[in-house]
């Protein structure tokens, strides 16, 4: 989506408050002993409390609210009630949503309870090179680059990412060119952003698979043998610092 009033930025700014306030609450609401579909649930009332319309639901008919994904699985999880998170566990909830025509998503892993199985440093990294790619994101910047940006600083860090997983164009539906806003550098890629696009930045890494896999139940995709995290953040790009939309800084009571 290309904005070209503020009555389209106020509508973008509405909906991804909503999703950015839902993941957040989320996260805090998650306890050990907690079925992925009581968790959920509590999304789908936050989101109905606003109005808002779950995205991979109306989309493409996803049997939750939500997606919540845990340790291997890196995205588009399926909660659960036979799926009970434990102490320690990699947590990954995905809220993508719409509301009076506008669209926004965001995602964020996290350790769940106390870090007993050492993880903490791969949720860390993730929103530090999202941060990062993001920081660098103007109008006129190759989408490559960022992808390069972004592979590069995993490597860094002893992390490895997940090359067929992207972020995507959004605002008027949930998938908007460009299509894929890959996390490594695609040499045939020579599109560049566009001042006033919104974009949906994501990184997915992996302690060591590159390709996420299908788990065999129709949606989850998997990072085989490694623990995975996705973090993710809906923005508008501009000639200066990018607008994070998603950055919902208040929680509700």
């Amino acid at each position: 989506m290309s904005l070209k009033t503020e009555e389209e930025l106020a509508g973008m700014q509405q909906i991804s408050q909503v999703v950015g306030t839902t993941l957040r609450c989320m996260q805090q609401y998650a306890q050990p002993g907690m079925s992925t579909f009581e968790l959920d649930q509590y999304g789908r009332q936050l989101l109905e409390l606003h109005g808002a319309r779950s995205a991979p639901k109306l989309t493409y008919g996803f049997p939750g609210w939500t997606c919540i994904s845990v340790n291997e699985e890196v995205c588009h999880g399926i909660p659960s009630a036979k799926r009970l998170l434990q102490e320690g566990d990699l947590v990954n909830i995905d809220v993508s949503a719409e509301l009076n025509g506008y669209w926004s998503d965001n995602g964020g892993s996290f350790v769940l309870g106390k870090d007993i199985h050492q993880r903490g440093d791969l949720v860390e990294t993730s929103k530090r090179i999202l941060a990062k790619a993001i920081s660098h994101i103007r109008g006129g910047v190759q989408i490559a680059e960022i992808g390069r940006l972004i592979d590069t600083e995993a490597r860094r860090s002893g992390y490895r990412v997940i090359k067929n997983l992207a972020g995507h164009g959004i605002g008027r539906s949930l998938h908007e060119e460009p299509l894929e806003i890959l996390c490594y550098y695609d040499r045939s890629n020579k599109t560049r952003f566009r001042t006033n696009s919104v974009v949906a930045i994501e990184t997915f890494l992996s302690t060591n698979a590159t390709y996420a896999q299908e788990k065999g139940d129709g949606w989850t995709l998997i990072a085989k043998g490694s623990f995975a995290v996705q973090h993710e953040q809906t923005i508008v790009v501009t000639d200066k610092q990018p607008i994070i939309l998603t950055a919902a800084n208040q929680l509700w009571n």
